[in-house]
Parts: C-alpha cells; sequence; structure tokens
C-alpha cells in the first residue's frame, strides 16, 4: 500500500451541514511533546495540548466526547495570526498501547519548527470516526490521511468554515 493511498470506502465528509450540540468545543491550552512518534513514525506531525483552562478543559472535553478522531480549526501562538485546519486523536492510540489519554492534534499547515511551549487554541468542529486498532503501520497512516481529507472536504462547507472566525481566535483569554 502506497504511504499516501487514502481509504477509498470511507466518506470524505462527515457531519450534518450545521455543527451540532455539543459542537463546536472550544479549548485552549499550551503544546506539550508527546511520545513522538506523530513526525518520525508516521510522517505526519502532532502535537500534544495540556489545557491550561480552570478545572481542566481537556477532562471536560475527554468527558463530553466520545474516543476517536475530530476535525475543527487550531492557532497556534498570539491571537489573530492564521487559523488552520485540524484533525485530532482523542483517546488512548491502541495501536500503540497508550496507558493514558491524549489530545493529539495534527494541523493541517507545514511549520518551519516545533513549537512546544506554543499556546494553541482549537474548535472542535465535528467527529470522524471512532478510535480503533490496527493490524499495521500502513493501515494506521493509510485512516490517519484519509482522515486528513475528510477534515479538508469536511470543513469547506459554510458552517463549519465560519467557525475559523469564533472569538476564541481573535479574543485575548
Amino acid at each position: 500500500m502506497s504511504n499516501n493511498a487514502i481509504n477509498p470506502d470511507r466518506p470524505l465528509i462527515v457531519g450534518s451541514e450545521v455543527p451540532e450540540a455539543p459542537y463546536p468545543i472550544a479549548v485552549s491550552g499550551t503544546v506539550v511533546k508527546g511520545f513522538g512518534r506523530g513526525s518520525k513514525e508516521l510522517g505526519i506531525p502532532t502535537g500534544n495540548v495540556i489545557s491550561n483552562m480552570s478545572d481542566d478543559a481537556l477532562e471536560e472535553m475527554f468527558h463530553e466526547c466520545d474516543t476517536g478522531v475530530y476535525y475543527g480549526w487550531a492557532q497556534i501562538g498570539e491571537e489573530n495570526t492564521a487559523v488552520y485546519p485540524m484533525v485530532m486523536s482523542l483517546g488512548w492510540n491502541p495501536y500503540y498501547k497508550n496507558e493514558k489519554k491524549s489530545a493529539e492534534v495534527h494541523i493541517l499547515h507545514e511549520f518551519p519548527s516545533d513549537f512546544y511551549g506554543e499556546s494553541i487554541r482549537i474548535i472542535v468542529a465535528n467527529y470522524i470516526r471512532p478510535e480503533q486498532n490496527y493490524p499495521s503501520l500502513d493501515a494506521l497512516i493509510c485512516d490517519i490521511k484519509t482522515d486528513i481529507e475528510v477534515a479538508k472536504q469536511s470543513l469547506k462547507r459554510k458552517a463549519y468554515d465560519d467557525l475559523r472566525n469564533d472569538k476564541i481566535f481573535t479574543t485575548k483569554h
């Protein structure tokens, strides 16, 4: 299987035409170093998020949301800077047998360097699919590449595209 292949059996647009409760979900935090697999093993760099919101917004998100893959928008650094599409894995990552839940955000943009320690704001717009285990690394990479394409296509719809202008991206917190 080519590492550029996507799964032809999956739809490329998911979610209703407009976000329905509990979406959109806004979370802000700090990018921290994760397991180091995103760039090295998968060729898909991710930033792990630690929330700096009161009562740990990530724990609330873990409580509200099923484990799985989500799509939305993300911003790194200061407010009023570029907002990029993102895919987020929320959960245990069973292929790697994680012992701790994590929120791993893959921003669909190539950055010149790492941004550990930077602030991050995300809008979770909708759900793509449940978390699952994979028989091989190639199968996992294929599904991640499909998730990325699903996010790109799903975010083109007006109600989802409008979320990139949410106040979380423009207001100092």
